[in-house]
């Protein structure tokens, strides 16, 4: 054996022997764990064995328990074998008496039907039919079948069936004579009896084509009284609405007042059967009243006018066609939502009460639905459900040609007053629109809503947004500013009541005042969406979820409206930027150019002493948006504010990298920095430390006495400054001081 085998032999022997000893000193462990829990141990065996005869004791008792519990059980099943005979035993009983009770009951209807008939006591003979047929006729059948002698029971079953024929066809006949005679006693008598007779769906229809018969009377007559009614009266732009509320309150009043006689005599969940039978003449009658009014209203003559107008807007022939006055349709557009609204509130009514109905009426849960499939069902096939959507559909085109038309006539009559920030064009035309939208809203279509505020949003983004983007796109005039000479030069227009063209300070206003109301119109866009989420809310509170998201999608819409205004008053800011800012701004900051900036103390004493150049700045900036403040309405003077800000920052940059410095240049130019800064701060309603965070960092540069100072503000996590230099911007700058050697500047390391 080699050496090496040796020595890989002993270690691998140490390191089973250290394994060994492990294993041992567990064990150990173990026992004396185990040791240290003898004592434990023997207390509770010792205590376990104490238990012993008490464990004993209890189970004998609880074998005694179980034989006791076998022995009730089988007394039970004894006892409730002999349960089961004592009841089939009663059900027999039972079925028994009512056998006897029938056959007696049988006995007695049959004597007495016949004379109740001969002494025309129909209530007490129905009566006795309503008892035979509340029999069970099967248990009559096995009677029969049991009985010995059945000759007897079969003559009073037969006399029995031709009464309840012969007593149906008095009753009918009764009460077809009370109903021709007007009878209104003998009428409700005998609609009360056919319930007795099993005539429940009969006597429905009898009593409810009665009910018809006057309520046509009643809108026949209602319908000649609004056709006659004179051009004078109030009340003649809605008499068709009138009339079609007079039919619907009838209706309504005739339900709630027989339905309780209903209920009682026929029980409840028939109501629907009846409704069924009134809404025919409700169809009929809403047509009638309707065609009536069409013919009165020359509503077709319109509405073909209308569509001929929209089809050859685009073409020569549009002339040809004379326009109707938008302030004509008005009574008309309003006679049609109150029309609407009418039938909708009818509907509406009728699913309440016959949705009540069903829910008192019918226990289970399948026949309810089937009732309430079978009400959609005749709203949606009634003549009453396609005028509601005639209505609808005149409304919509109507309302859509009066918003366009108006629209276009408040633009078309827009004037600036003097003094004023915005033209007539803005309150005029939101209060159109807001009057449309509220006005769709009291037809109480969900859609009808829907359509007309998706119209609002386009005739506000493609006519009155597009209008004045125009107006924006014809520039704004630059000039000398004088507010004083803008109004009295835009007087003789405003008498004349409208704009000319060709006259620069008329121009320059017409850009402000258009620029003024796209930024009104904002707000009134958020207010006027505020406002009509709270009344459709208010008129429609019982919307569903599908029907919350589709009016929300909607709404949406106009949010897109304020988008595109926002997007207007970009494009004319940025108009006034490049015509009004720009070509003052550059050579009012170039002249920073013309000013010495190597001083020294005495030069620094005299620049200071004199009229320096950023308080001629200030003074230049002063006037100008002195001018701006007084004409543009505050959101719109901030965002020129802001785009003055910016190019005053921009150019100021750009005449500081062409120049150089020299320490006293530097401090005089942060000076400058400051005021710059300080001024426009204070002329605003926002912060712009933003704004002129480059060029207040060029001039901290600029200001420092060495150039090692850099690493103060350079790097320094204490200091609150962020820098919006680059560490090449940072180095062009300070190579901007001549008093700064490069050598040093290049050896910083940022």
């Amino acid at each position: 054996m080699t050496e090496t085998k040796y020595a890989e032999l002993q270690k691998e022997y140490q390191a089973q022997l250290k394994k060994l000893e492990e294993e041992e000193e567990v064990l150990i462990q173990d026992l004396n764990n185990m040791l240290n829990q003898k004592t434990f141990l023997e207390d509770k065996i010792k205590g376990i064995a104490k238990l012993i005869p008490t464990l004993k004791l209890i189970k004998h008792e609880a074998q005694d328990l179980v034989n006791t519990v076998n022995d009730i059980s089988k007394s039970s099943e004894k006892i409730s074998g002999k349960i089961r005979a004592l009841d089939s035993a009663r059900s027999r009983v039972d079925e028994c008496q009512a056998r006897v009770s029938d056959l007696i009951d049988l006995e007695i209807c049959s004597q007495g039907v016949q004379a109740a008939i001969l002494d025309s006591d129909y209530e007490k003979g129905a009566a006795h039919i309503h008892r035979f047929l509340s029999m069970d006729q099967s248990l009559l059948k096995r009677t029969a079948n049991d009985m010995d002698n059945v000759t007897d029971m079969l003559k009073s079953v037969r006399t029995l069936q031709d009464a309840a024929s012969q007593l149906r066809a008095i009753v009918t006949h009764k009460f077809t004579e009370a109903v021709n005679t007007e009878d209104l006693i003998s009428i409700e008598r005998f609609f009360k009896i056919f319930p007795l007779l099993g005539l429940h769906e009969e006597g429905i229809k009898e009593f409810c084509s009665y009910l018809r018969t006057k309520i046509a009377l009643t809108a026949e007559k209602n319908l000649k009284s609004a056709m006659n009614t004179p051009l004078s009266d109030k009340r003649h732009g809605v008499i068709y609405a009138d009339t079609l509320t007079l039919l619907y309150e009838g209706l309504a009043r005739v339900i709630d007042t027989h339905q309780p006689l209903i209920e009682t005599y026929y029980g409840p969940g028939r109501l629907l059967s009846a409704i069924s039978i009134l809404q025919r003449e409700c169809d009929i009658q809403t047509k009638r009243v309707l065609l009536e009014w069409t013919k009165t209203r020359n509503i077709q003559k319109k509405v073909q006018l209308i569509s001929d107008l929209s089809r050859m807007s685009s073409t020569s022939s549009f002339n040809k066609l004379e326009k109707i006055d938008p302030k004509d349709l008005d009574i008309l557009i309003g006679e049609i939502t109150l029309m609407h609204f009418r039938i909708e509130l009818y509907i509406r009514f009728i699913q309440r009460k016959v949705t009540t109905d069903a829910e008192v009426g019918i226990p289970n849960q399948d026949d309810k639905n089937e009732v309430l499939q079978s009400l959609e069902k005749l709203i949606k096939n009634s003549d009453l459900d396609q005028c509601k959507h005639d209505l609808l559909s005149h409304y919509l085109r109507l309302e859509q040609y009066y918003m366009e038309e108006s629209v276009a006539k408040a633009v078309s009559m827009d004037i600036i007053e003097a003094g004023q920030q915005t033209s007539s064009m803005v309150d005029d035309t939101f209060f159109i629109i807001r009057k449309c939208i509220r006005r769709s809203v009291s037809t109480g279509s969900l859609d009808g809503i829907c359509v007309i505020i998706n119209n609002a949003c386009r005739v506000l983004e493609s006519d009155f947004g597009e209008i004045l983007r125009n107006r924006l796109r014809q520039g704004y005039p630059s000039g000398y500013l004088d507010l004083t000479q803008a109004y009295n030069v835009l007087q003789t227009s405003i008498q004349q009541g409208r704009l000319q063209s060709g006259d620069t300070e008329q121009s320059r206003m017409a850009f402000l005042v258009a620029l003024n109301n796209a930024d009104s119109s904002t707000e009134y866009v958020d207010a006027l969406c505020d406002n009509v989420l709270k009344e459709i809310q208010q008129a429609l509170p019982k919307m569903n979820s599908n029907e919350r998201g589709k009016l929300e999608s909607c709404l949406s819409g106009l949010s897109s409206v304020t988008t595109n205004l926002k997007d207007i008053i970009d494009y004319g800011i940025q108009q006034l930027r490049s015509s009004a800012i720009k070509p003052r701004i550059n050579p009012w900051v170039d002249q920073f150019l013309n000013v010495n900036h190597h001083l020294t103390e005495d030069e620094l004493s005299a620049y200071e002493a004199g009229e320096s150049f950023i308080q001629t700045l200030i003074m230049n900036l002063e006037t100008l948006l002195s001018f701006f403040k007084d004409i543009l309405t505050n959101s719109n003077y901030d965002s020129f504010t802001q785009v003055l800000t910016a190019e005053v920052t921009q150019r100021f940059e750009k005449v500081i990298m062409k120049s150089t410095f020299n320490r006293l240049g530097g401090l005089v130019l942060d000076k400058e920095v400051r005021s710059l800064a300080g001024y426009i701060t204070a002329a605003t309603s926002w912060s712009v430390r933003d704004k002129f965070a480059r060029l207040t960092q060029i001039a901290t540069v600029l200001n420092l006495e060495q150039v090692h100072e850099i690493y103060d503000y350079w790097g320094n996590h204490d200091s609150a400054l962020t820098w919006r230099l680059t560490p090449s911007e940072l180095r062009t700058v300070m190579a901007l001081r001549s008093d700064f050697k490069y050598e040093d500047i290049r050896r910083l390391k940022l």
